[in-house]
């Protein structure tokens, strides 16, 4: 789990981190709706894959959810969001539609590593903001649930089963940690 970030000291500065929060978790559910929607791209059509992408169309709604409140958080708190929005979501779709390339329990992985690294971050941000915003502290853990659920059916589904899966999920794991880092600030 990521640690929370402690409260800074100036005028602004609570602000500032609110911005910040806003933003990655913005471009973190627009980036699992492309993820989902690259995924779909693939296995829709593809003959004995239903089944799977009645999953993802599931999961996909519930991260549209997640994003159509972010959007509404934004606007609210005059907060913009990442500029590398454009980037994001080119990046997630390949993502998506590169793992269902691979097959459905890559596709799993990929669900998998990407959840397990946004549970520890969603857990962060609650602790940070449990005392300071406990609507939003709470609004989070509702997402963190959906998150979970997400991991745990992608790991029941056989994630951990897909060609390559230790350097795939530590690739993407990598990849969304330093996503985070980078949403925040730009």
């Amino acid at each position: 789990m990521e640690r929370p970030v402690p409260p800074r000291p100036g005028m602004g500065a609570t602000r500032t981190r609110l911005a910040e929060i806003l933003r990655v978790d913005h471009a973190g559910e627009l980036a699992a709706v492309q993820i989902y929607r690259g995924q779909q791209a693939v296995l829709k059509g593809a003959k004995g894959r239903g089944r799977i992408a009645g999953q993802l169309s599931e999961m996909e709604q519930h991260e549209a959810e997640h994003l159509a409140r972010f959007d509404e958080l934004l606007t609210q708190h005059q907060v913009r969001p990442t500029l590398l929005t454009p980037f994001w979501r080119a990046a997630a779709f390949a993502l998506g539609a590169g793992t269902a390339l691979m097959g459905d329990k890559a596709a799993h992985a990929c669900t998998e590593a990407v959840e397990t690294v946004i549970e520890g971050h969603y857990a962060a941000q609650i602790a940070e903001l449990k005392d300071r915003d406990p609507e939003l502290a709470a609004e989070l853990t509702e997402f963190r649930d959906d998150e979970l659920a997400h991991r745990d059916h992608a790991i029941g589904e056989g994630a951990h089963e897909a060609p390559g899966y230790p350097l795939l999920s530590a690739v993407i794991k990598a990849g969304c940690k330093a996503a985070i880092k980078v949403a925040e600030k730009i």
